[in-house]
């Protein structure tokens, strides 16, 4: 009976000792554990800044820094120009691309094309002209700044990871010249511009990675033409003419195939 009474007093006296021990300042472990370490939002910018390092260490090491392409292509339109103008291929292009990282790049480029008409009535423009105004040659150039989105596919196949896609969208201004080849010296040439938007996307496929691509691209244009509502080409209502083309409204298409040198 007596052990049990000492037996107790140890175990009560140790419990006694251990919780004054640890009353001695109930908040210490919860300051301990704030103060590992130091600042907890210090502790989380250096996981971000950890995590950017890394990337941007990737990025230089497999990255892309430039592009510079060559392409030719198709470029079309639909609406009234659509119906007035014949296409005549290829169109031509030429640009450079800066790499931000690994989705986002800038660019800049020129790009031609040449289109026709052929006017062999009387119009409200050329009203004069009993056979109309004849064969015009349309040159068409625009100038474009761009930025690309490339699409992370780390989770899609292996022929869309190497095919590379990417969305784009440009800010262009198209320069026009009109030249009047069956009325040259009587007709002057007609120039102008207007400022246009471009929307698509494309694909580029490796030829060697990392230095050389096969790149297809689509985009969808709308401009503001200085002829755009031009009443030129409407049938002259003194003369017996068919021909009717109200104004040359329309949107504009273009696919351009390019080789791709990257560094």
């Amino acid at each position: 009976m007596n052990t049990k009474k000492v037996l107790f007093l140890i175990i009560l006296s140790l419990s006694i000792g251990i919780q004054a021990q640890v009353s001695t300042d109930p908040f210490a472990l919860e300051e301990d554990d704030l103060n590992i370490g130091g600042d907890i939002f210090n502790d989380f910018n250096e996981d971000i800044e950890s995590a950017q390092m890394t990337e941007d260490e990737r990025f230089y090491r497999y990255g892309r820094f430039f592009s510079f392409q060559l392409g030719i292509g198709l470029t079309t339109f639909d609406g009234n120009r659509g119906v007035a103008y014949d296409n005549d291929p290829p169109t031509y292009n030429i640009g450079v691309n800066y790499f931000l990282d690994f989705q986002n790049s800038f660019g800049m480029g020129l790009e031609y094309s040449k289109h026709n008409m052929f006017v062999d009535q009387p119009t409200v423009g050329f009203p004069d002209f009993t056979t109309g105004a004849g064969f015009i040659d349309i040159a068409m150039l625009r100038v474009y700044f761009s930025a690309r989105y490339y699409i992370d596919t780390a989770d899609l196949g292996t022929a869309i990871t190497y095919s590379n896609p990417y969305l784009t969208a440009r800010l262009e201004y198209w320069y026009r010249t009109a030249k009047f080849r069956d009325q040259e010296g009587i007709i002057p040439n007609d120039s102008g511009g207007g400022f246009g938007i471009g929307i698509g996307g494309g694909l580029e496929f490796p030829i060697k990675i990392k230095e050389s691509y096969l790149g297809v691209e689509a985009l969808w244009h709308s401009v503001a033409y200085d002829d755009k509502f031009t009443q030129n080409f409407r049938a002259d209502p003194a003369g017996n003419t068919t021909l009717n083309i109200d104004d040359l409204t329309g949107n504009a298409y273009s696919i351009m195939t390019s080789y791709v040198i990257n560094w």
